[in-house]
């Protein structure tokens, strides 16, 4: 189950970072047709991708090395593979346990 949600995570973090970088794009090239201050849409932008951005480094850097590991630092990997996987729960392909 691990492997599986880890593979879903890293897809929708991936899918999360280039719809962000899309976006910050399509805003700041005309921020007003939007609504939006040029200084406003630059910091939003930012800020979008660089979520996406830790997202995708904390799954890959401090998660996904420790699945597995025996006691605590495999529980706590475990933990927080949850916990980031928790806002895709109604996701069509998040991976379900089977019971």
């Amino acid at each position: 189950m691990t492997d599986a949600l880890a593979a879903f995570l890293r897809a929708r973090f991936a899918e999360e970072l280039e719809k962000a970088r899309f976006a910050s794009s399509t805003v700041t090239q005309d921020p007003e047709q939007f609504g939006v201050d040029p200084e406003h849409a630059a910091r939003h932008a930012r800020f979008s991708v660089a979520t996406a951005e830790v997202h995708l480094t904390l799954l890959e850097d401090t998660v996904i090395p420790h699945l597995g590991a025996e006691g605590p630092t495999g529980r706590t990997a475990e933990y927080q593979l949850r916990l980031l996987a928790a806002p895709y729960v109604e996701h069509n392909d998040y991976p379900h346990e089977r019971g």
